[in-house]
């Protein structure tokens, strides 16, 4: 393990912070600012924050600014209270939405805004180029040399064509003068983030400068002593791949499981087989017949890639295919659904995946907002969507992300329900979209003549259950 295995301790289940850990390269730890409490944000801030880093997070959102500021995670992942309740008792987080003042009080800023799909396909930089403004004007008057680092997901030349320009003139300081720009992809797995923080699987820098990427590695080396230097290009790059082959193993996946389900042939089973094999065949973490891909990367990156085939006239058929077969997951999904129409349909599980509130494409959503369409009612249960303020600024956030939800995100308030049995026992029908200990055995004792539809395959051994109906097995 890594010489920060001591930040965290699993204890009985529980997170628990500590405060001794001394980086040995680095004689004074410089403040950082955090632009974005959202998922990457929040639990950047709370992990620096523990490693002995002042932190100011930011965000425009003022319930995300106040709950940080509160010690209250604004997200659901676990570990991630813990550490942000003992990183303020420790005076060292504080949160505003005085996005300006948080970088001026700083030395380095993090920017992680949204970056949602543009209408053709692309990167809206919204969000991207209103905090480089705010970054600009707030270095404008400040004496010493500021660092910039992008962990948003941006196509690859952002940093050098938008960011840049951006910062340079609402400063009037020059790019490796008065500040310096770095590309520092994320892989952190929504659910899993704070130990994939300090257990990271690669830690990536792209620089405008050897002292830009000196600044910046200094700091990760408390948790990763072997940072991968690249050029910024290449950092914008390796995060969409890295995306772009998550999706392209939950596809080809779920393809197998179609061809498999039509021909009778369990396809867990072939696939179980198929993931034996970690020399070539890789990771088997997404390599599971079930529901299709979601969240806040994988589709907005395919898109991406797609979009960035077409501007260079570049053919990449298997990049193009993977949101078209995605999509005809979902449609498989609904159509089995849709064979109940007119009776009471229940969700559980909204989320775009188990163990978060991330609501960003989620398929879940794409079923429901069929259903609308057909004004079927349903209810759903997710034990992770609380209806509050910092839930209410994430419907607002999909409203501009995702139009065509718009509809079920006013009325996705009213469908949710306060537990499991809420939805198991007035329902003719249970549609499982996350795999949970709590639903298999929901599932198990559920009231006779309840249909279940599993799109995450909630059983290694398939129940002897003519009611009982699987996906893509």
């Amino acid at each position: 393990m890594s010489n920060v295995a001591e930040t965290m301790l699993e204890n009985q289940g529980e997170w628990v912070a500590t405060n001794d850990i001394v980086a040995s390269d680095i004689t004074q730890r410089p403040s950082i600012s955090v632009l974005g409490l959202g998922y990457v944000g929040a639990v950047s801030v709370a992990c620096f924050a523990n490693l002995g880093f002042h932190m100011v997070g930011a965000d425009v959102v003022e319930a995300k600014a106040e709950a940080i500021q509160a010690g209250v995670s604004p997200i659901v992942e676990e570990g991630l209270e813990t550490l942000l309740r003992d990183g303020v008792s420790r005076g060292l987080i504080e949160a505003t939405t005085d996005i300006e003042d948080a970088v001026k009080r700083t030395d380095i800023t993090f920017l992680s805004v949204g970056t949602p799909t543009a209408e053709d396909g692309g990167c809206d930089m919204t969000y991207v180029r209103a905090a480089a403004q705010s970054i600009g004007r707030a270095i404008k008057d400040k004496d010493a040399y500021h660092l910039i680092v992008m962990r948003c997901s941006v196509p690859p030349g952002t940093t050098m064509s938008v960011v840049v320009p951006e910062v340079e003139a609402a400063s009037g300081k020059q790019l490796d003068v008065g500040f310096g720009v770095t590309f520092n992809p994320e892989f952190l797995r929504e659910g899993v983030a704070v130990n994939d923080f300090y257990n990271p699987p690669k830690t990536v820098i792209g620089a405008s400068s050897p002292r830009a990427a000196a600044q910046l590695a200094a700091v990760y080396r408390v948790v990763d002593e072997k940072v991968l230097m690249c050029s910024i290009t290449g950092a914008e790059m390796v995060k969409y791949i890295d995306n772009v082959w998550h999706a392209a193993k939950v596809t080809f996946a779920n393809e197998v499981g179609r061809l498999c389900k039509a021909i009778e042939v369990d396809s867990h089973e072939v696939m179980d087989i198929f993931v034996q094999d970690t020399k070539l065949n890789l990771s088997p973490y997404y390599l599971k017949p079930g529901f299709a891909f979601g969240g806040s990367c994988l589709p907005k990156e395919v898109r991406a890639v797609e979009h960035l085939s077409q501007v260079y006239q570049i053919r990449t058929p298997l990049f193009d295919s993977l949101m078209a077969s995605n999509k005809l997951q979902i449609e498989e999904g609904l159509q089995l659904v849709r064979e109940f129409t007119g009776k009471r349909i229940g969700f559980l599980g909204v989320a775009f995946k188990c163990d978060t509130d991330d609501l960003r494409e989620s398929p879940a959503l794409e079923l429901m907002a069929g259903l609308l369409e057909d004004n079927q009612e349903f209810c759903a249960f997710d034990p992770n969507l609380k209806i509050d303020s910092s839930t209410r600024s994430h419907f607002e956030y999909m409203r501009h992300a995702r139009p065509h939800l718009a509809t079920l995100m006013d009325k996705l308030p009213d469908v949710l329900r306060p537990s499991i049995d809420d939805v198991v026992n007035n329902c003719d029908v249970v549609v499982v979209s996350h795999s949970r200990d709590d639903y298999r055995n929901a599932v198990i004792h559920r009231p006779k003549g309840v249909k279940v539809i599993d799109l995450v395959r909630l059983f290694k051994e398939l129940p002897d259950d003519p009611d009982y109906i699987g996906i893509s097995w």
